[in-house]
């Protein structure tokens, strides 16, 4: 980790709460999209009936934004290797 001209540390780690919220996050997402017979929405609550009414309504567009999300995370991480790299 490098520091800056106050001695600050420049680089912080994540918090492990945000890393284990995104991952879930996401695995949700993945679940939803390629696989939205085997959620059990019942068992969810307001989630699980918001992710009902979006699986039949708008598949087509979490089909699309899945593939969007990804390609801007791919994207800011190849930014980053840019920026990291002088």
């Amino acid at each position: 980790m490098g520091t800056a001209a106050g001695g600050k540390a420049y680089f912080q780690r994540g918090s492990l709460f945000w890393f284990t919220v995104i991952t879930l996050s996401f695995g949700y997402y993945t679940w939803a999209v390629f696989w939205p017979q085997s959620i059990p929405y019942q068992s969810l609550g307001p989630l699980g009936l918001f992710t009902q009414y979006l699986v039949d309504h708008h598949h087509s567009l979490l089909h699309s934004g899945y593939w969007l999300a990804w390609l801007i995370h791919v994207g800011e991480s190849l930014y980053a290797m840019v920026l990291c790299k002088g």
